[in-house]
């Protein structure tokens, strides 16, 4: 039985990781209006009883917090809506037709694929957004009867159906993301600190989806997210990057890994310069988020050796550089509770602005 870890708890599913698709929906067709008229044995000049077409069904997205990836909307199709009934005689109007329900995980971000507009930001679970609406069903005939028409042929058709072709695109929710050039130990620091499970092996990029992992420290809990590794031109793709980093832009602080043990013939100052120029090409929002920095791979004795020199570089820069091992845990519990401090600083800040708006409007 594994040993109760100190923090926090992630429970995740090994499927295909899907966060970009395109797809194409549109609302159900309304149905139409009957032209019909009453012919009971009784009733004479019974007049008309056209009933209306129902409306069509509109296509919805809906947030489903047990997803985790855009995956069941990964094949190419178009995604239809239910037609509305047609109206029938005896004043029958036509039955509406049923609402097509799309699941995705939250952080999904609908764009329209023509022109590049966002249509929803889809976060809480639970929440929807329309986004094809259905036509309008055609009224019958007996909304055209006047006192010198009772016995009209008119009816009226349905409107168009919305159809769209969308950009779903997935960015994970995390409070703090992990990031770093590869191999630097990420993965082996989100398994020490929750209960994520990512692949940990002795080659770069063994991570190639981010992994989220709740952390409980004290009376605070935040999701942490381990983003592949970024190298160098991450900005421009190279490494995938440009879909790692945009994994970040949700996260309110950074938490930037560095292994300064010498043993891989990096310069831990020059990495993060370099991250940090990758960041800023990417999104100068991105580079302005609060950064931890930390040292890596403690449990080794040439990181021990460098840590000293390495701390009063940073210090030169206004950083202080934590030191933990994702192998043995030290220095793991000191490290959340800094995040977690900067995590609760930007969350009030958050909702001191929010309060600010609301005053002012």
């Amino acid at each position: 039985m594994e040993a109760e870890r100190p923090f926090g708890y992630h429970a995740s599913r090994h499927m295909k990781f899907i966060d970009e698709v395109r797809i194409r929906v549109e609302g159900g067709q309304g149905g139409r209006g009957c032209a019909s008229f009453r012919r009971e044995k009784y009733v004479p000049r019974g007049g008309p009883s056209g009933g209306d077409g129902g409306d069509g069904g509109d296509v919805v997205l809906l947030v489903d917090q047990g997803l985790g990836t855009l995956l069941d909307l990964s094949y190419p199709q178009l995604l239809r809506a239910e037609r509305g009934e047609h109206g029938r005689g005896k004043d029958q109007d036509g039955a509406r037709g049923s609402d097509l329900v799309l699941r995705v995980p939250p952080g999904t971000l609908v764009h329209d694929a023509g022109t590049g507009e966002q249509l929803a930001d889809l976060r809480a679970a639970g929440e929807r957004a329309v986004i094809a609406r259905g036509g309008r069903g055609g009224r019958g005939n007996r909304h055209f009867a006047t006192s010198t028409n009772r016995a009209p042929r008119r009816t009226e058709p349905a409107t168009p159906a919305e159809e769209r072709e969308l950009r779903l695109e997935l960015r994970v929710l995390a409070d703090a993301g992990l990031l770093g050039f590869p191999n630097v130990g990420k993965s082996t620091l989100i398994r020490a600190v929750s209960a994520a499970r990512p692949r940990v092996a002795d080659y770069p990029f063994t991570t190639l989806v981010p992994h989220l992992g709740v952390v409980r420290v004290d009376d605070t809990s935040f999701v942490l997210a381990d983003v592949p590794g970024l190298i160098e031109g991450a900005h421009a793709g190279h490494g995938l990057g440009t879909r790692f980093l945009r994994h970040l832009e949700r996260t309110v602080v950074l938490v930037h890994l560095l292994d300064v043990s010498g043993l891989t013939g990096r310069d831990s100052l020059a990495d993060f310069e370099a991250l940090n120029r990758e960041l800023a090409l990417a999104s100068p929002e991105l580079a302005a988020k609060p950064q931890v920095v930390v040292a890596g791979k403690l449990d080794l004795a040439e990181t021990r050796a460098r840590l000293p020199i390495l701390r009063a570089a940073f210090a030169a820069r206004g950083l202080a550089l934590h030191g933990v091992s994702g192998v043995s845990g030290e220095g793991t519990a000191e490290l959340m509770r800094a995040v977690a401090a900067a995590v609760r600083a930007r969350r009030a800040a958050a909702v001191a602005g929010a309060a600010d708006l609301a005053a002012r409007a």
